[in-house]
């Protein structure tokens, strides 16, 4: 899937404009049909349809649509801040560690051979 945007299979081509002709009764039969028949196959779109119809008023609903799409990049954006955040301070903390631990081992390892040969 390359546009991250479109959640909807392409096999599967309905858009917001179907759904709003649709539920508003506008949909040519055709259409309606071949609505319907998606209804019945997949979960998803009954469950859109059906989420829909709760709205009265169709500025409502592209309201609502942009009002979850800013939510979703505000939220989005600060968790990826957040774990570069991280990733950068763990990982001069776990080379000091690294870096300590070799030197202990080493400075062990001397004294274990200097110990022995005397």
């Amino acid at each position: 899937m390359t546009d991250l945007k479109d959640i909807l299979n392409h096999d599967e081509e309905l858009n917001a404009d179907e759904l709003m002709k649709y539920l508003q009764g506008n949909a040519s039969e055709e259409e309606r049909f071949a609505i319907e028949n998606q209804m019945a196959d997949s979960s998803f779109v009954n469950d859109a349809i059906e989420g829909l119809q709760h709205f009265k008023n169709p500025e409502q609903v592209k309201e609502c649509v942009d009002q979850l799409n800013k939510q979703l990049q505000k939220q989005t954006a600060k968790k990826v801040s957040r774990k570069n955040k991280r990733k950068l301070k763990d990982q001069n903390w776990l080379i000091i560690a690294i870096l300590a631990i070799l030197l202990l081992c080493v400075i062990g390892f001397l004294l274990i051979h200097f110990a022995i040969k005397h």
